[in-house]
């Protein structure tokens, strides 16, 4: 079982800066991929990135690769995305996830947390 708390998001203006944390609790933690995902109002879930258990490999969605960085600290139990050069396209509520797989699918992961809200204005 994993329990996973989102924390970061707030309102800024275009072209800032923000990092969102991911706080994961639970006895395997190290052995899940983890993720983020985001939902804007009316449109479905999207993958934003994922990051192995070793942190050795990442995966960017086209919309965010190059300005969004996906980390995590295996000691802490943590997972992070900074995003930089944000836009007004970028709000929605992100959602931290968890899976046994390296995967883009929603339907794949087992554990979410119950998102934070970034929105960002023009």
């Amino acid at each position: 079982q994993v329990q996973l708390v989102e924390s970061g998001g707030e309102l800024l203006q275009a072209g800032g800066s923000l990092r969102l944390s991911c706080a994961a609790s639970g006895r395997t933690f190290s052995s899940y991929y983890m993720a983020w995902f985001r939902q804007a109002p009316g449109k479905e879930r999207a993958f934003v990135a994922t990051i192995s258990w070793t942190g050795g490999d990442t995966v960017y969605s086209d919309s965010v690769k190059g300005r969004f960085t996906i980390s995590r600290d295996k000691y802490k139990s943590m997972v992070y995305l900074q995003m930089n050069s944000l836009k007004p396209e970028d709000t929605a509520n992100y959602y931290c996830a968890a899976s046994r797989l390296l995967s883009l699918n929603k339907d794949d992961y087992d554990y979410w947390g119950q998102g934070t809200q970034v929105t960002v204005s023009s």
